[in-house]
């Protein structure tokens, strides 16, 4: 228990063998879990999809069983008020969540309004709210967008939206579900700094997480296991146990792998793991792998890259007929707004790009711009040579794919079949052989079992894929995936993964936004790097990994694996490739 815990004065919230089993589909949700948090403390709860993380905050709100209808049983009780089965509005202030779709949650036409919409509702005096407004703005990095329409910030700026006019609320327990999801990792970190220094007093905080590094500092950690809690304790103490958190289905702290590969048990920062290394003797004389070899970056044509994409193409053969360029885009938004300034690049075939930057810097409205889904405004981009603007609409469609932050933002079929034949059906298959383009990509995705089922009864993670399937049904040559990690457990984000390596070893040009730095380090080759509308870097990822000061510019933070070799003198980007440079074995 935090010390904020020890002088807390509200009251703790109690669960006691809570069962849940919903009506339609029928489901076993959650089997005898108990847990007690008390004010002041932050609890993280982890899982894969379908662990129960989801329904358990939900039960605490009781939005289940009221809303959703479910057979429940057991206890909640936050101090001497009784929550399993109450009316929801009669928790008004009390109890009050983040969801996992934050997007939901928005309505107001500005930011400002969004935030006080809470607090107006239970009565608060309007001076007090309009402190708690700014008060809270400031607290999620949102003082500067009081005035915006919350449709047009970042998907990051939009999720600290939603928690924002959760927190003016000055609710007694907070549920966050996935809060950090579309952060970048520099956000991620604030976000829960920020948490943490609201959590004093009277404030329980549950949050549900697949990503572990935002959890290290939490008083406690809860993983479960098909509705079951199956370990509980301090987090720094949990998060060593690399098998439990895989057999949970939950990717480990790289610093916990490499302390078990090397037989030791590490910090999990990354100052004290280069400490502990080096008491240990460790790296031996001359131990480093050798750099990872990059594909030829194409040179920017335009816009205000560094050098070192030049770098990482000479003496390499130039890409002479890349499929996709852009030349000088500059787009203003409405307001005044320069989301793209001056930017230029090239894709090639084959090529695996990663394309990040902190939350609002440009990299979906550059996105949107490669397959036309914005026209350039000053500026162009050419497909195979031709300007965008000059094509039909279907032939971009065709070539250059596109998979959204949300996939149900592009779902709409009756049937999980009829989605993925939809595109081919309009460009003009038919018969035995749109058969059998839908049976090959459904099968790629691993939804074959799944084809007469409704999509939207799909789970986040079944109907990220079929967005992916979608697409990939038309066969295009640039495939561009918006966070297609986002809401998925590390089997579902590893079986997504490799299927964009096995698309990309066939030829297709993978373009990924994410926010998930060892996604990155991984399966990226090369790294487009967005700061404030400008492309600040263009070239092979281990010559930005190289580069601290522009990481930090960009709010980008590589994984600590990477950040410990670096600060040991080893050229290593992985936990695998670390761990062998230091005298483990495979």
């Amino acid at each position: 228990m935090s010390a904020a815990a020890g002088r807390a004065d509200g009251p703790p919230l109690v669960v006691r063998d809570l069962t849940c089993r919903y009506a339609d589909p029928p489901a076993q949700a959650l089997a005898g879990v108990s847990l007690d948090a008390a004010p002041g403390e932050l609890v993280a709860i982890m899982g894969a999809s379908g662990a129960g993380k989801s329904t358990l905050l939900r039960c605490i709100n009781a939005l289940v069983p009221s809303l959703a209808p479910a057979a429940c049983d057991g206890e909640i009780r936050l101090g001497a008020q009784a929550l399993l089965g109450a009316e929801v509005g009669r928790l008004g202030g009390r109890v009050a969540m983040v969801f996992q779709d934050f997007e939901a949650q928005l309505f107001s036409t500005n930011v400002r309004l969004e935030v006080a919409f809470g607090p107006g509702q239970l009565g608060v005096a309007p001076d007090e709210i309009a402190a708690r407004v700014e008060r809270t703005l400031a607290l999620v990095d949102l003082a500067d967008f009081g005035g915006r329409d919350p449709s047009t910030l970042s998907g990051g700026q939009k999720q600290r939206l939603a928690i924002a006019s959760i927190l003016a609320m000055e609710p007694e327990v907070l549920l966050l579900d996935e809060p950090a999801t579309d952060l970048d990792p520099i956000g991620r970190r604030e976000l829960y700094a920020a948490l943490e220094g609201v959590r004093g007093g009277r404030l329980v905080l549950l949050a549900v997480e697949h990503d572990v590094d935002p959890v290290v500092r939490a008083d406690r950690l809860i993983l479960m296991q098909e509705g079951r809690v199956v370990a509980t304790g301090p987090a720094a103490a949990l998060v060593q146990d690399v098998e439990l958190f895989l057999a949970c289905g939950v990717r480990p702290h790289d610093l916990a792998v490499l302390g078990r590969r090397l037989g030791c048990v590490l910090p999990l920062d990354v100052e004290g793991a280069v400490a502990a290394l080096r008491a240990r003797g460790l790296p031996a004389a001359a131990a480093a792998c050798p750099p990872v070899e990059a594909p030829p970056a194409p040179p920017a044509s335009g816009g205000a890259a560094t050098p070192a994409a030049g770098a990482a193409v000479a003496g390499r053969a130039r890409r002479a007929s890349p499929i996709l360029e852009v030349r000088g885009l500059t787009r203003v938004y409405e307001g005044g707004t320069r989301a793209l300034d001056d930017v230029g690049l090239a894709l090639g075939a084959g090529e695996f790009v990663a394309l990040i930057g902190q939350n609002g810097s440009g990299k979906t409205t550059l996105a949107k711009h490669l397959n036309g889904l914005l026209q350039a405004q000053t500026g162009e981009v050419r497909l195979a040579g031709a300007d965008l603007r000059t094509l039909p609409l279907e032939r971009i469609a065709r070539e250059v794919g596109y998979v959204f932050q949300n996939p149900d933002h592009q779902l709409f079929a009756a049937t999980v079949a009829d989605e993925v034949a939809f595109g081919p059906r309009n460009f003009g298959l038919a018969g035995d052989a749109l058969a059998a383009r839908v049976d090959e990509t459904l099968a790629a995705v691993g939804l074959t079992a799944e084809r007469n089922e409704d999509p939207f009864l799909l789970r986040k993670g079944e109907r990220q894929r079929l967005a992916v399937a979608t697409v990939l049904a038309m066969a295009p040559r640039v495939l561009i995936l918006d966070e297609p990690t986002t809401g998925l457990d590390y089997p579902q984000v590893r079986a997504m993964l490799e299927l964009l390596a096995r698309l990309r070893a066939a030829g297709t040009t993978i373009v990924v936004i994410t926010h998930s730095p060892w996604v990155v380090v991984e399966y990226a080759e090369r790294a487009l790097l967005m700061r404030g509308g400008r492309l600040v870097f263009d070239g092979a990822l281990d010559d930005l990994l190289a580069d601290e000061p522009l990481l930090r510019s960009a709010a980008f933070e590589a994984p600590p694996a990477a950040r410990v070799a670096r600060a040991l003198g080893i050229s290593a980007r992985t936990v695998d490739a670390l761990a062998r440079a230091l005298g483990a074995g495979d």
